[in-house]
């Protein structure tokens, strides 16, 4: 073994110990603190039990008072000093975490970025890392290593670092994202098996359902990018419901478990995502009932005007019914490349009142619509009425619904659309 590797296994296991009244329980000392491990679960919505622990250092002074975990790093004083302490705390984690014998659950350690790179700038001491943790029974394949997200652009060696971790079977988490500077680029350039969403953003979802419509489009995204989308924070009912709704992978927080020394039982099933899952069957079939009830004037309307388009009536006389609708917008003819026909026909004595700022998308001209899904699944399903989920509309840039209907015109495709205000006020 390398002198300074073996130097450096030696200070940190002289820094150890194993608790007085509690065999298999370690502990640690730095300086005059006393360090221990807590460990959090970490919750699969789809398997309702504990998939991982997040390793969490808890400290106390020589009178057992207990300390913020902040005070033992703010007093380092040199990067050496980090380095030792960031090492001895995962080490410590390691220790206790296999100790309780869990079976294939994850180990969340955090590690400091340039701690991170800084080892893997020392293979040897990468290697011999590993020696260790795989004698001590975790393999390298349980350990996901947190790094977090808004310091971690800063060292531009820090893909190189992600490599030689990755070389090792570890799994890479990047913590919270979501919160300062957030940049898709890097989740591009890192790939991190796992995305921590930082409890900024569910706090911003459970204030707003624009908020929460973004938050579930990121979660979606994050997906296409090969990641697990885990988020923290999750204190109550109403923000686990808010996550399974957004179609969050895995949560942690003090609604799922308090940091405790002691790791849940195997398999144990969470009685809040299991009444999480009864709400969100339940919301689910109201929300479908009412959204059917909220769109049945529209599609009957919208059949109804299919049979004077073919008779050769013109497209208001056609629309009639739909334009005398609540929140209708205005209708509007395609031919089968997805280009407009004629002028849009609006409700009775309604002006078309664009916002100014958007005045550019009305004068476009000869604008064709042939990628939208109302567009395109219309032509998949001739003769039969479609509706799309809310989106932006480019007619005035507020939230709609499109129905449409693809039908056939003098031999001709044609497809007929209509827009409804989705009127939610935020």
């Amino acid at each position: 073994m390398n002198p300074e590797v073996e130097q450096m296994l030696t200070a940190l296991y002289g820094a150890m110990a194993e608790e007085p009244d509690q065999p298999g329980r370690w502990q640690a000392r730095h300086a005059d603190q006393v360090l221990r491990s807590h460990f959090q679960p970490i919750y699969s919505f789809p398997h309702r039990r504990p998939v991982g622990y997040e390793a969490l250092i808890r400290v106390s002074d020589a009178q057992g008072q207990v300390l913020s975990p902040l005070h033992a790093f703010e007093r380092v004083g040199s990067f050496e000093e980090q380095v030792h302490l960031d090492r001895l705390c995962r080490l410590l984690h390691v220790h206790n975490f296999v100790e309780q014998r869990m079976p294939d659950c994850w180990l969340f350690l955090n590690v400091h970025p340039a701690v991170f790179v800084h080892a893997a700038r020392h293979a040897e001491m990468l290697t011999q890392a590993v020696d260790v943790v795989q004698q001590l029974g975790l393999p390298m394949n349980r350990l996901v290593f947190e790094v977090t997200e808004d310091v971690m652009a800063q060292d531009e060696k820090f893909e190189h670092a992600v490599e030689a971790a990755r070389r090792t079977g570890c799994l890479l988490a990047l913590d919270d994202f979501g919160a300062g500077h957030s940049n898709f680029d890097r989740i591009w350039r890192i790939k991190p098996e796992i995305v921590k969403l930082d409890r900024s953003l569910l706090q911003q979802a459970m204030r707003s359902p624009r908020m929460a419509r973004v938050m579930t489009q990121m979660v979606s995204l994050l997906h296409e990018c090969g990641a697990l989308v885990l988020l923290e924070g999750v204190e109550t009912r109403e923000e686990a419901q808010l996550a399974l709704d957004a179609d969050i992978d895995l949560v942690q927080g003090y609604a799922f478990g308090m940091p405790q020394a002691d790791l849940r039982a195997a398999g144990e099933i969470s009685p809040l995502i299991e009444d999480v899952w009864a709400l969100f069957d339940a919301s689910h079939l109201q929300g479908r009932q009412r959204y059917e009830e909220r769109v049945a004037p529209y599609r009957t309307a919208m059949a109804l005007a299919l049979l004077p388009l073919q008779q050769g009536r013109d497209l208001r006389a056609a629309c009639e019914a739909f334009l005398r609708l609540q929140g209708a917008q205005l209708c509007y003819l395609l031919d089968e490349q997805g280009r407009e026909l004629g002028a849009r026909e609006l409700p009775a004595g309604v002006v078309q009142s664009t916002d100014e700022r958007f005045a550019p998308l009305e004068r476009a001209g000869d604008a064709r619509w042939a990628r939208r899904p109302y567009f395109r699944r219309a032509l998949a399903s001739i003769g039969e009425v479609q509706v799309t989920r809310p989106y932006l509309s480019l007619h005035g840039a507020r939230l709609c619904i499109t129905v449409s209907v693809a039908f056939w015109q003098d031999g001709r495709l044609r497809v007929l659309c209509g827009d409804a205000d989705w009127g939610q006020a935020e």
